[in-house]
């Protein structure tokens, strides 16, 4: 779970926008205006399933908001084009060294 808050937060540096996964992490990421103190203005908020299903290409974005599996809020809270983090790659049988 963390390894994926944290993943987001290297590919889109930055601290504009707050992705929480309550009860497990939240990080800052997207470049832009920082936030410093308060609640941010940028806030993405998701459950657990969620946000693994997002972060693995298994949910898309427009989906997990329509359903209301995500709860965005502020006009950057958005990661359209940042997931999923996790793609499959399939592998081939020569590649493998058994």
């Amino acid at each position: 779970m963390r390894y994926l808050l944290e993943e987001l937060a290297e590919r889109a540096p930055g601290n504009t926008v707050e992705v929480r996964v309550p009860p497990y992490g939240a990080t800052q990421c997207v470049s832009g205006p920082r936030h410093t103190r308060g609640t941010p203005p940028n806030v993405i908020e998701t459950d657990a399933q969620t946000w693994i299903a997002l972060a693995c290409g298994e949910l898309d974005w427009s989906t997990a908001v329509g359903d209301a599996r995500v709860v965005a809020s502020g006009s950057r809270a958005a990661l359209v084009g940042l997931l999923p983090l996790v793609r499959e790659h399939p592998v081939e049988a020569e590649t493998l060294e058994i």
